[in-house]
């Protein structure tokens, strides 16, 4: 039984896997820099010799770490990438293997709450700064009708940055894109419900600010239970 125990899972990789673990050794071996352009959808497709969606979910997934960004007419261009990100949290995200919806929400409440509660107390004005910019980028996004999902992903990471608990990050850096990437295949954010996400923001920001933990706690539990109660519908619970 001992030496049964002493061996590991075999790991399949996805299609997906497979494409974002070539695109970060390409980053992290300096072949691909920030700037650079990535060849089109075809031209991928026909050199990984698969179809177009496994790429255009492994781009979207990259998207959501910021290592990636697709501009119209442009094409996916690389951006600056922290090599910490690139070696470590990408390789663990792709560990994840058809995680329940509900779950990875249920975690992500826990995590969020925690995370505004501690900004609150000890949040700089470094981070201020940052959680407005992305507040900014997400409202801009959505007064203009697109979509919002990566903004909406970057501005509760900072809220996490501004916990200043790594391990919180990581976590988030983990479970929110596939949170997210179920938002967009499912049509979850429309118009409406966006337009509400803002005044959430806007108040949950507002707590942190002049540091009211407990205010900003309450108001992130109230922000998340639209995605936890649409998580329990999705898993019949």
């Amino acid at each position: 039984m001992e030496i049964l125990e002493s061996f590991k899972a075999i790991e399949v990789e996805s299609p997906v896997d497979k494409i974002i673990r070539q695109i970060r050794d390409l980053i992290i071996s300096g072949y691909l820099n920030a700037g650079d352009k990535l060849p089109s959808e075809r031209k991928l497709s026909e050199k990984f010799g698969i179809g177009r969606t496994h790429i255009r979910n492994a781009i979207k997934k990259l998207e959501y770490f910021g290592i990636l960004t697709t501009l119209p007419q442009k094409g996916v261009i690389v951006n600056g990438a922290d090599m910490v990100a690139m070696e470590g949290l990408i390789t663990n995200v792709m560990k994840i293997e058809s995680p329940d919806f509900h779950s990875l929400v249920e975690t992500r409440c826990f995590m969020e709450v925690f995370s505004a509660q501690n900004a609150a107390v000890r949040r700089t004005a470094n981070d201020i700064e940052n959680m407005e910019k992305a507040l900014f980028a997400f409202e801009n996004k959505v007064k203009k009708g697109l979509p919002a999902e990566h903004e909406d992903f970057v501005f509760h990471l900072k809220i996490a940055e501004a916990s200043h608990n790594s391990v919180i990050k990581t976590l988030m850096l983990i479970v929110l894109p596939d949170i997210l990437e179920i938002y967009r295949r499912e049509h979850v954010c429309v118009a409406s419900g966006s337009e509400k996400s803002i005044l959430e923001h806007e108040n949950i920001l507002k707590a942190i600010k002049e540091q009211h933990s407990d205010v900003a706690s309450k108001y992130m539990q109230e922000h998340l239970n639209d995605v936890l109660e649409f998580s329990r519908k999705k898993n019949n619970l």
